[in-house]
Parts: C-alpha cells; structure tokens; sequence
C-alpha cells in the first residue's frame, strides 16, 4: 500500500508539473486520499478527497461516490473547519504552517486536540483563533482582518534640547518620602515594626514562663511534705528558688515585651500622623486634611487609632 502511495504522488506532482486535465489530477487526487486512507494517514486523505471533490463535473458519479465515501470515514477520525476569511487574500497558517492558497472559504481538517489558526494581510491586524475539539466535531470559524488605523499626522522628531525642557517643565507630584523627612519616616516604620514585633515575641516568652512556672507550682505543691510557707526561707539552689527565678523571669519578660509593644505602636502611630501633617516648614508638601492619631491599649490589645480624611 504504500508502495501505491507513493506511486500516486508522483503521478499527481507529474499531473500538476505538465498541466494535466482536471479530471486527470482529480481522480489521481482522488486515489492517493484512498490510499492514505488504507494507512490511517486520516489527514491527508481527507484534504486529497476534499480537493478532487471540489474539482466539479471531471469526476463521474461512481468515481464521485466511492470519494465521498472516503471523505466521510475519514472526517470521522477528525476535526472539521469551515473557515471564511475577510479579505479574501489573507494568507492562513494552521499552527504556524501555511495552508499555500488563498481563498475565502476554506474546508479544513484537523487532528484532534489544540490547534492555533491566524490570518494575515498587508495593511490588517492578525487575526487568531484557537480550535480546541475531539475528534468527529464540526467547526465554523470567521476570521474579520480589521484595518489598520494609520495617522495622516506626523509629528517633527524632538530634538535632545526640547526633550530636555520638557521633562523640566513637566510637573512632578509631591512624593511624601522626598527629602530627610522621608527618611525619617521610613526609620519609623522600621523601628515600629521591630518595637511590636520584639515586644511580641517576649511577651510570647512571657506566656511560656508563666505556663512552666504553674506547672512546677502544681508539682510542688501535691509532694506532701509541701506547704504555703515552705518557700519562705527556702535556699537558692532549692526548687522553690528556681520558682522564683522563673517568676522573676516572666514579670522581666512580660514587661519588656509590654513596654516594647506600646513604643513600637507609638512610633508608628507618630510616623503615619507625619504622613497627614504640614510639613512645609521642612520643605515637605502640605498635609491634605487633619488626621488625629490616639494610642489605644486594654488588657488584650495595643495600638493606634487613626481618624480623618487621607
């Protein structure tokens, strides 16, 4: 079969080089698809069939009809487009390789899957579509190539000096991190972040101590020698000193994570009212409205509150 195959090439390039008759090429074509269509080469046959079918009357009616059978059981096992194209001339590429003719509607096949279909033509914007389908799927596709829009107004090139002048003249919009109080307020963020984040941490600290601390208590406390004086003149090296050691070390901690918090959130509170207020007396931009910055704190949390108009 494929020994007949290629035989049929070559009789169908050797039709086309001398300028056969259109009956001679299309039966030729016909047979080829045929026989593409033995080797499951689905493809190809389809589109061998599709252009001897087109050929019109050089075909006769038996010959037409063992084509048309061909075509269909080969369409079966495809993906059937019909593509129209505006304008006519536009050249159509299937997954980046061209079809090699023009035309304004175009019968096609493609193998099941993802494929890309774009059309081009001087003086239009590409089109693109893509076609995603299993295989027996019919699809129809129009592809409008819009023109271009080209400016009837030429603009003189600028000259290095007028650009220059431009950018000069051009206004630039306050920037509130411009000049040293900008950087101040960038090392009040940082310090703040650190403050709350370091204050956390010990308090965190705190909490874990004050855990371990209850627990050794409890331990102590169910021994039966125990008392509630037993710790009074106990020696540093007993377990009620290291009671003490861990309670001294949860009120260090917690303290010092509590002050940590509450500066950190004053800083940031200081650093974002900066944001709002007139520096232009610092050769800053003015603030856009009045903002009031309060320090809020209870038992669980600390922070700032913020009220105004950004």
């Amino acid at each position: 079969m494929n020994e007949a195959c290629d035989a049929y090439k070559a009789a169908l390039d050797a039709a086309e080089a001398v300028r056969g008759t259109s009956q001679e090429c299309a039966e030729i074509a016909g047979e080829l698809g045929l026989c593409e269509l033995a080797l499951r080469k689905y493809r190809d046959a389809a589109e061998h069939l599709t252009w001897s079918l087109e050929q019109g009357p050089a075909l006769t009616d038996d010959v037409r009809t063992r084509f048309e059978a061909g075509r269909a059981k080969a369409a079966f096992y495809l993906i059937r487009v019909l593509l129209s194209v505006d304008p006519p001339d536009a050249e159509v590429f299937i997954d980046g390789k061209g079809i090699g003719r023009t035309a304004r509607t175009y019968r096609l096949f493609l193998d099941p899957g993802r494929h890309m279909v774009r059309a081009r033509a001087p003086g239009r914007e590409e089109a693109l579509h893509v076609v995603s389908a299993d295989a027996g799927t019919e699809i129809e596709i129009a592809m409008q190539l819009p023109r271009v829009a080209v400016s009837m107004v030429k603009e003189a090139p600028a000259t290095p000096k007028a650009l220059s002048a431009a950018l000069a003249a051009r206004p630039r919009s306050p920037n509130p991190w411009a000049s040293w109080p900008g950087t101040l307020r960038i090392a009040g963020i940082a310090a703040a972040t650190a403050g709350v984040s370091v204050g956390a941490v010990l308090m965190v600290r705190a909490g874990k101590l004050d855990d371990d601390l209850s627990a050794r208590r409890d331990l102590l406390l169910s021994e039966p020698s125990s008392s509630s004086s037993m710790c009074w003149q106990a020696p540093q090296d007993s377990p009620c000193g290291e009671l003490a050691r861990l309670q001294d070390a949860r009120n260090v901690s917690g303290r010092a994570g509590l002050a940590m918090v509450i500066a950190g959130g004053v800083v940031g509170a200081v650093t974002a009212a900066s944001l709002f207020t007139d520096l232009s007396f610092l050769g800053s931009s003015p603030a856009r409205g009045r903002v009031h910055v309060s320090p809020v704190a209870s038992g669980n949390e600390i922070g700032a509150r913020i009220e105004g108009l950004w």
